[in-house]
C-alpha cells in the first residue's frame, strides 16, 4: 500500500474486528496538498421500472417550479438538487434497452460509473461497488470490454465487505448473533482516538460510531425477517418464480445507510444501486395495493393502478431523501458535508413503463458543488440535448478531461456551473 494510501486509511483494529474510520482532519494526508475538483465521489441510482412522468415533473421549469407529488418528501432539500426532463440517450424502446442507463445509446458499453472509478476511487479499498435492492432484471454497470458488472444484493454481504477482512467475518457473526457491537472490541483503542484528535474529529468520530450501531441493529432485524418461518397455504407455485421478497423497501433503506457509511469511511468512492422492480406486491400504511410493483408500472392509464404505483415511488423518494440528508450530516476529512462533494444521480433507463418508452428519462442529481434548485426542462424531440451531455459535464465536475459521452458531444455546464 503507497504512503499516500496509508495515511488516507485509518483503522481501529482488535480481537480479529477491524474498522475503517471516517476521513479526519487530525490526520496528515498527503492528498489534500494536491489541488482537487469540486467533486470527488459518484453515487448512481437506477429505478428498474422508472418514475411515473406526470408525478414526478414539476409542471414548470426554471428555479420557482411548483413541486410535484413525488418530489414533496424531497422539497426540503431543493436547493441540493436539480431536476431534468426531456433527457434521454435516443436508445431503442423495451426493457431489454433499460441497461442503456449508464452506458449512452447502446447496451454493454463502458458505464459512467466504470469511467469515473479509475481516476477517483483508485485510492480507496473497493473501486467501485455495485448494489441492488430486490431482484434486478438487468444489469446497470458494464466494464470497459461490456462485462456486465455482479450486484450485491444482500445488506449482510455489503456490511461483512465493507466492515471486514474474510478473517473477520466469522467474529462479526458472532459478534451480531451475540448482540454485542463490532465497536465493543475496540472501544479502549476509540476512546484513546477521541481524546488525541481535534473536537471537530471527535464529533465526527461519534456520528461515525452511532450510524455504525444503527446499521448493525438494521442488519439484526434484516436478517430475523428473512429467518422468520413462511406461513403454509394451499397454492401451487409456478415452475418459475419472478416475485422479489416484498421487503425490498426495507432493503433499500439499509443499502442507503451502508452506502453512506462507505462513503463516510473512504471505503469507495463510487457507488451504484439499482432498484428492481417485478411481481412484489407491498403493503403501504396497513393497505395492500391491488398489484404487484411491475403490474402497477404497466398501467395502461387506469387511475387506480397510477394512484399504487405512485405510492410505491414516494417510498422511493423518501428513502432517497433519508440518504441525501444522512450525507448533508456527515462530513469529509475538512469538516465539508459529504454531500458537497458527491454527485448523487437518481434516474432510470425507462421513461414509460406502461408504453416501455426510454424516451424523456425521469432524471434528478444532487449534491456535488452544482448551481442546484432548478428544473431544467428540455424538447425530448430534439437531440441539442441529450442524457449524455449532463454525464460530461457531471465528469468534468469530477476532475475528468473529457468533452464526450456515447452519442453526445456538448454537455449542461452553462446550466449547472
Amino acid at each position: 500500500m503507497s504512503n499516500d494510501r496509508k495515511s488516507r486509511r485509518n483503522f481501529l483494529q482488535a480481537a480479529g474486528v477491524s474498522l475503517a474510520l471516517p476521513m479526519l482532519e487530525s490526520v496528515p494526508t498527503l492528498a489534500r496538498e494536491h489541488a482537487t475538483p469540486v467533486a470527488q465521489r459518484l453515487v448512481c441510482i437506477g429505478t428498474y421500472l422508472g418514475f411515473h412522468q406526470q408525478a414526478f415533473y414539476p409542471a414548470s421549469s426554471g428555479f420557482d417550479y411548483e413541486t410535484s407529488e413525488l418530489l414533496k418528501p424531497i422539497d426540503h432539500l431543493r436547493q441540493e438538487f436539480t431536476v431534468f426532463s426531456g433527457l434521454d440517450h435516443r436508445a431503442g424502446n423495451g426493457h431489454g434497452n433499460w441497461s442503456t442507463f449508464l452506458a449512452g445509446q447502446k447496451n454493454n458499453k463502458i458505464t459512467l460509473d466504470q469511467i469515473a472509478a479509475p481516476q477517483i476511487s483508485h485510492n480507496s479499498r473497493f473501486e467501485s461497488l455495485q448494489i441492488s435492492a430486490g431482484k434486478v432484471s438487468r444489469p446497470m454497470n458494464f466494464t470497459k470490454s461490456g462485462i456486465a458488472l455482479p450486484m450485491i444484493e444482500r445488506p449482510s454481504v455489503l456490511y461483512k465487505k465493507l466492515f471486514s477482512s474474510p478473517d473477520d467475518r466469522q467474529r462479526l457473526d458472532y459478534l451480531l448473533d451475540s448482540g454485542q457491537s463490532a465497536l465493543d472490541s475496540v472501544k479502549d483503542q476509540a476512546k484513546r482516538l477521541q481524546r488525541r484528535v481535534s473536537k471537530q474529529d471527535q464529533q465526527k468520530l461519534e456520528e461515525y460510531f452511532s450510524a455504525l450501531r444503527d446499521v448493525e441493529q438494521r442488519v439484526l432485524k434484516q436478517r430475523e425477517n428473512l429467518a422468520s418461518p413462511v406461513a403454509r397455504v394451499d397454492y401451487e407455485l409456478p415452475e418459475y418464480d419472478p416475485i422479489a421478497p416484498t421487503l425490498m423497501l426495507e432493503c433499500e433503506n439499509i443499502m442507503y445507510d451502508l452506502m453512506a457509511l462507505a462513503l463516510q469511511t473512504d471505503s469507495s468512492r463510487v457507488i451504484t444501486m439499482n432498484i428492481g422492480g417485478l411481481g412484489q406486491v407491498f403493503t403501504l400504511d396497513g393497505r395492500t395495493l391491488r398489484a404487484g410493483y411491475h403490474a402497477l408500472s404497466h398501467h395502461g392509464n387506469d387511475k387506480d393502478k397510477i394512484r399504487d404505483l405512485v405510492r410505491v415511488e414516494l417510498e422511493h423518494i423518501r428513502s432517497f431523501a433519508s440518504f441525501l440528508e444522512q450525507l448533508q450530516q456527515k462530513t469529509d476529512a475538512n469538516n465539508q458535508p459529504l454531500l458537497d462533494s458527491t454527485l448523487v444521480l437518481l434516474g432510470t433507463g425507462m421513461g414509460d413503463s406502461s408504453r416501455h418508452s426510454n424516451r424523456n428519462l425521469p432524471t434528478l442529481v444532487a449534491g456535488g458543488g452544482f448551481k442546484h434548485g432548478q428544473h431544467l426542462s428540455f424538447d425530448p424531440k430534439d437531440d441539442s440535448a441529450l442524457l449524455g451531455d449532463l454525464y460530461i459535464t457531471m465528469l468534468q465536475q469530477l476532475g475528468l478531461e473529457t468533452d464526450t459521452f456515447s452519442n453526445a458531444k456538448n454537455n449542461l455546464n452553462q446550466h449547472l456551473i
